[in-house]
């Protein structure tokens, strides 16, 4: 019996290291939170019932995981720890009559609640108030140097503004905080991502952790991260407060972003009581937490109590409840987005996560079905978080019977039924049929917006009217609208009549760019319409092109032209492109217009990401004025990438090509 608890014993030590090892230095978890906490109080009650079989390659011996290689290595100046976990109110009480036992004084003792936030703790070293250097947690003992990274998370002080009124900063001092990326930042990162045809992201804590953890400083400084500090490790030089709740005012009034719903309790039961109102209200938080941190706020009665192995005594994590589920996946089906991108979801068993009953999932790209060889009819892991649309983690292999079917995508639009596109290199797929029902709002709106056609008025409720009832069922049918169509539909009086119609009869004066880029056919922004305006001077030219033709203009790469060449042979856009010709729309342009001189002629750029103050209009007005050249896809022929915040795959294939890079500022220095 013995000997068989003690392979269990070894096995549970080789698997829960492993696990740390994929979570802390991977970034690619394959278990649940839960699962992990399962197999490590496995492991601690073993070795509570058998100290001695306790060895230094126990995962209960250190706080996380071995740093990468490819990082320098930094040794803490004291133990950043992890903390013992508690699973609901009594778990909570039973930790404080425990340490009661140890020291009178925790009878008397205050509480301070904070979040447990889900992201990367990272440690900041501080010299006479400068930031000096920063790294990740590591194995608690020896973290990763990602200076360089950090100082890119504009949230961290570079500098500590020392006020005559404030604190002084001690002259060596060393915080720990918790790196992250806020949830509407992380969908809005992957809407983008998404819409470009691009690999989204999981979570917003392994997304967070792998942008800290890149080798260049310049992608990281694309992600939208930011922290929150709640300890100071160590201080040398200066006076700081002994309470946990003072150390919180005295960080933000050093200039650290403190978290803004932390509290303090004379007792543990209100304490208990807070935590428990974000079991139901964690999805209020802006950020992923995974439960709330309860702590003595006397630090120095925190530091006499000791540690349990790693696992300081005077601090607990009250987890919430698990928000990850198992439930049978009983078919996928396929919704085409706005844009055209086609997603898979999964269609489940009905199953409550958090109180909520869900019976549909997300299922990210047709790529990750693959990579997860996700079956119809497998038991599924479903995590729900937040406000986030559930999402299937991945298939229980151990539960398959072998009636699970593998999962063949559809060669055709399940809204339209016209053959679907994919391009090498892309995670999506693609319907390019412009009179798509699916996508049809969506068209519409964006070949009336600003960047397109311009035709004021026509917002997207109105657009919404006009396909309801049925007076348009594809961008041509705006200019066959008459006066008295609009006046009956709701809100619509002679006025406003008049002035919708004069505005779309004044967009039949637009440029044959600015109809290129209305079309939205996939990959073609304003400044490849502009290439392809001077390059072919008509639609009709346009639409006889070639693959092989359309690469030699500069910046045109083979997805590209392979896109523009399947949209115009789409008998769909085929029809579309009559009815516009019919209907007076079809601009010509002179080819090879010539631009001015300048700073940059002979130069080409790609512009990627977000500028501080230029829009993407003003930046290729910017450069264009200079006599330089604005081009959508990066080449070996490509001068200079001008990145800015939230860039996309141009950034990386910048660096593959060994392309230059500028940011804002750079790139008006180079004008002077």
């Amino acid at each position: 019996m013995a000997d068989k608890l003690l392979s269990r014993y070894e096995e549970l030590k080789a698997l829960v290291n492993s696990h740390n090892y994929r979570y802390h230095v991977l970034d690619a978890p394959i278990i649940s939170d839960l699962e992990y906490d399962r197999l490590l109080n496995e492991l601690k009650k073993i070795e509570m019932d058998h100290p001695d079989w306790i060895t230094s390659d126990s995962p209960t011996q250190r706080a996380g995981a071995r740093p990468a290689d490819r990082f320098e290595k930094i040794r803490h100046p004291a133990p950043i720890l992890s903390l013992a976990n508690a699973f609901g109110g009594d778990d909570a009480r039973a930790w404080l009559e425990r340490v009661k036992k140890l020291d009178d004084r925790v009878e008397q003792a205050k509480f301070v609640v904070e979040p447990k936030i889900d992201g990367l703790s990272v440690v900041l070293h501080y010299r006479d108030g400068l930031f000096v250097q920063g790294a990740t947690r590591g194995d608690g003992e020896v973290g990763e140097d990602i200076t360089s990274n950090l100082r890119t998370v504009r949230a961290i002080p570079l500098r500590i503004p020392v006020d005559s009124k404030g604190p002084k900063p001690p002259k060596n001092f060393v915080v720990r905080g918790e790196a992250f990326i806020p949830n509407k930042e992380f969908e809005e990162l992957n809407r983008k991502l998404e819409e470009a045809g691009e690999k989204t992201y999981l979570n917003p804590r392994n997304t967070a952790a792998g942008s800290l953890r890149q080798l260049d400083p310049v992608l990281t400084a694309s992600r939208p991260i930011t922290l929150l500090v709640y300890q100071i490790v160590f201080s040398e030089g200066g006076k700081i407060p002994t309470s946990q709740w003072e150390i919180l005012e005295y960080l933000k009034a050093l200039g650290f972003p403190v978290t803004d719903i932390a509290r303090r309790f004379n007792d543990l039961e209100s304490a208990i009581q807070y935590t428990e109102t974000f079991n139901e209200g964690r999805d209020a938080l802006p950020y992923e937490a995974d439960g709330m941190v309860i702590k003595i706020d006397d630090l120095n009665l925190a530091a006499d109590l000791g540690f349990v192995g790693k696992d300081p005594r005077g601090a607990i994590a009250f987890k919430f409840p698990a928000r990850e589920v198992t439930t049978t996946l009983n078919e996928i089906g396929v919704a085409v987005g706005r844009t055209g991108v086609l997603t898979p979801y999964a269609m489940l068993e009905p199953v409550e996560i958090g109180g909520v009953v869900v019976e549909r999932a997300t299922l990210h790209n047709f790529d990750f079905i693959a990579e997860k060889d996700i079956r119809v009819g497998d038991r599924v892991l479903i995590k729900r978080a937040g406000e986030v649309i559930p999402y299937v983690i991945g298939p229980v292999l151990d539960a398959r019977t072998g009636k699970e079917k593998t999962y063949k995508p559809s060669t055709k639009c399940p809204a339209c039924g016209q053959p679907v596109e994919h391009f090498e290199g892309e995670v999506a797929w693609y319907c390019v049929n412009a009179a798509c029902p699916a996508q049809l709002v969506r068209n519409i709106e964006h070949f009336v917006s600003r960047g397109a056609m311009d035709i004021v008025g026509l917002g997207i409720k109105i657009v919404e009217q006009l396909i309801e009832s049925g007076l348009v069922k594809d961008v041509a049918d705006l200019f066959t609208l008459k006066k008295s169509q609009l006046l009956e539909l709701e809100g619509f009086a002679e006025k406003k009549a008049e002035n919708l119609l004069a505005s779309i009869e004044q967009a039949k004066g637009q440029s044959l760019n600015r109809l290129i880029v209305a079309l939205g056919i996939h990959g073609v922004g304003e400044v490849m319409a502009g290439d392809l305006s001077r390059t072919f001077g008509n639609l009709s030219a346009l639409s006889k092109t070639s693959v092989e033709e359309l690469q030699q203009i500069e910046g045109v790469g083979p997805n590209i032209a392979e896109s523009i060449v399947d949209w115009f042979a789409q008998p769909a856009n085929q029809k579309l492109l009559k009815k516009l010709k019919a209907v007076g729309l079809w601009p010509e342009m002179k080819k090879d217009e010539k631009k001015k001189d300048g700073a940059f002629t002979g130069l080409t750029f790609v512009v990627t990401g977000t500028l501080p103050t230029l829009s993407r209009d003003g930046v290729k007005e910017f450069i264009e004025g200079n006599g330089g050249k604005v081009t959508d896809s990066v080449s070996k022929k490509t001068s200079y990438l001008v990145l800015g915040e939230n860039p996309g795959s141009k950034f990386e294939k910048a660096q593959s090509l060994g392309v230059k890079i500028l940011d804002e500022a750079g790139l008006k220095k180079l004008a002077k």
